[in-house]
Formats: C-alpha cells, sequence, structure tokens
C-alpha cells in the first residue's frame, strides 16, 4: 500500500506544481491587462525569468513607483545606465523588481517551511533573512553586472584603440574611425557605447559632448582617461593618432599589470580553501589509521 502512495504523491505534488504555474501565468496575464502595453521596440529583450514575473513588475511600477520624486528615478537610471541595463527596464520597472523581490523572497520562505511542516523557533529569522534577501538581490544583480561589464570594457579598450589608431592614421577623421573600429573590432559592451557616440554625433552633438557623456555613462576610471585626452588633444590641436596610440599603449600596460596583480593575489585567495577544505580531510586521512590502531589496542 505505501508503494503505491508515494508515487501517488509525487505524481499528485507535480501536477499541482504545474496548476500553481499555469495559474500565476494566468494571473500575470489579467493583471498586465490593467497597464498600458508598452513598446519595447528599441529596448533590449527580456531573459526568461524577469519575462515571467513581468507584468507583475508593470503593476507595481505604475502604480506604486511612477510617482516617485524625479531625484531618485534620476539616482536609479543613472545606476542602471553604469550598468548597462538602461535598454533593458526603466528606474521605475527596477524599483518594481526590487517590491516584488521583497515581498516574493518571503513568501517563498513561508511556503517552503509550510511544506515540509517546520515550525522551529527559528521560523521569524528565516522570514527575516528572505525579507532582507529579496531586498539585497535586486542591487546584487546589478553589481554583478557591472562589473562584469567594467572587465570587458577595460579588456576591450586597447583593441578597439588600436583599430581607431590605425584608422586615424590612415586618414579617416575620428567618426569614420570610430565606425571602422565598430565595424572590425569583437563584440564588447565598448561597442555598444561607441554606437551610442556615433548616434550622438550625427544627431549635432560635439565630439566632445558625446564623449563627456560616455564618461559620465560608464564612470570608469580608463574610460574618463581616454576622454579626457581626446578632449584636450582636440582643444590643444596636437596630433590624434599620437594621442590614441599613447592611450592604447598605456591602457595595454594597465591590463598587463592588473593580470600580474591577479596573478600574485591568486595564492593568498588559495589560503582559505586550503585551511577549510584541503588540510581537515588531510589530517583525517593521516589520523583514521592512528586512531583505529588505538581502538583495536584499547587505548581509546
Amino acid at each position: 500500500m505505501l508503494d503505491f502512495i508515494s508515487p501517488f504523491l509525487f505524481i499528485l505534488a507535480v501536477v499541482a506544481t504545474g496548476l500553481c504555474v499555469f495559474c500565476f501565468i494566468v494571473l500575470g496575464n489579467m493583471i498586465s491587462g490593467m497597464v498600458e502595453a508598452e513598446d519595447r521596440t528599441y529596448m533590449d529583450p527580456l531573459p526568461p525569468m524577469l519575462k515571467l514575473i513581468w507584468p507583475f513588475i508593470q503593476v507595481i511600477a505604475y502604480f506604486g513607483c511612477s510617482f516617485l520624486p524625479y531625484e531618485i528615478l534620476e539616482g536609479v537610471e543613472k545606476k542602471l545606465q553604469r550598468t548597462g541595463v538602461s535598454f533593458l527596464l526603466t528606474a521605475e520597472q527596477f524599483l518594481g523588481l526590487q517590491i516584488f523581490s521583497t515581498i516574493a523572497w518571503p513568501l517563498v520562505a513561508i511556503l517552503t517551511m509550510a511544506a515540509i511542516g517546520y515550525d522551529g523557533e527559528w521560523g521569524a529569522y528565516i522570514v527575516l533573512g528572505a525579507i532582507l534577501l529579496g531586498i539585497a538581490h535586486p542591487n546584487m544583480w546589478l553589481a554583478d553586472n557591472r562589473s562584469r561589464r567594467e572587465n570587458a570594457i577595460i579588456r576591450g579598450m586597447p583593441t578597439y584603440l588600436d583599430f581607431i589608431t590605425m584608422c586615424v592614421e590612415a586618414g579617416l577623421n575620428f567618426q569614420g574611425a570610430l565606425q571602422q573600429a565598430m565595424d572590425k573590432a569583437p563584440a564588447s559592451p565598448l561597442r555598444n557605447e561607441f554606437a551610442i557616440v556615433l548616434r550622438d554625433l550625427r544627431a549635432g552633438l560635439s565630439r566632445s559632448d558625446a564623449l563627456r557623456r560616455m564618461a559620465d555613462r560608464l564612470d570608469i576610471q580608463e574610460t574618463t582617461s581616454f576622454v579626457s585626452a581626446v578632449i584636450q588633444a582636440e582643444r590643444m590641436g596636437s596630433s590624434l593618432a599620437t594621442v590614441m596610440r599613447v592611450q592604447a599603449e598605456q591602457r595595454r600596460n594597465e591590463r598587463f599589470q592588473r593580470a600580474e596583480k591577479m596573478a600574485m593575489e591568486a595564492p593568498i585567495k588559495l589560503v582559505g580553501p586550503l585551511i577549510i577544505f584541503i588540510f581537515p580531510v588531510t589530517f583525517i586521512i593521516l589520523g583514521f589509521p592512528i586512531a583505529m590502531k588505538f581502538l583495536n589496542e584499547g587505548i581509546l
């Protein structure tokens, strides 16, 4: 009888989970009808997990975050620009994501404890930890995206500057050299930023203003140094090709120095895992025969 009940309960749990997911999707579609349809023609596609909860985020953003002070929304928008997700979601939608996460994580914790029948004294602390995790999770996601984006930009900058330098030395102007670098260089977040610079230049902005806007968006020391050097060369009438070559060489040296620093820090970072994992296992392997010998001789 028990052998029959266990598979039956498993199938019942799978069916119940499927029904919950189906109801969740239907509820999300019903809720999405409460707000105006979003035009994402020029936006980045949503990740699968974010697409699943997107109707709820839109409702929270529309009814709860669109009336916030402009200063708060502007600060969030700058953070999204520096992270490179400003074409994925707006400031209101990010705040809506944060509110949804703050509600969803404790709810998941409560449902999990109810499913396993846990009613211990640590339940309140688990829920509190889930609330803190829900608040921090979107910011952790942004910080991780920003770190990976900065590393990709710093790694790709010498290559792009080399392409721009060769094009400028061949007789192209800065705008044409930038276009050629985008066509020939490998894909990277820096390519997207240079595309925005080209768009600003074609819209009528001066080269200095377009580059300053890029430096403000990225807020990375290497790009700020590059922009300052180009603007100063334009102001002083210096050779742009010489400045670009010096900048490319400097960025490449900085990349090598960063790699050497990471290589020197690697042994120090390995000390923790060695102490936590390797040494205890080694002591167990060495001590087990000795302990067994003492047990056989009646010493222990």
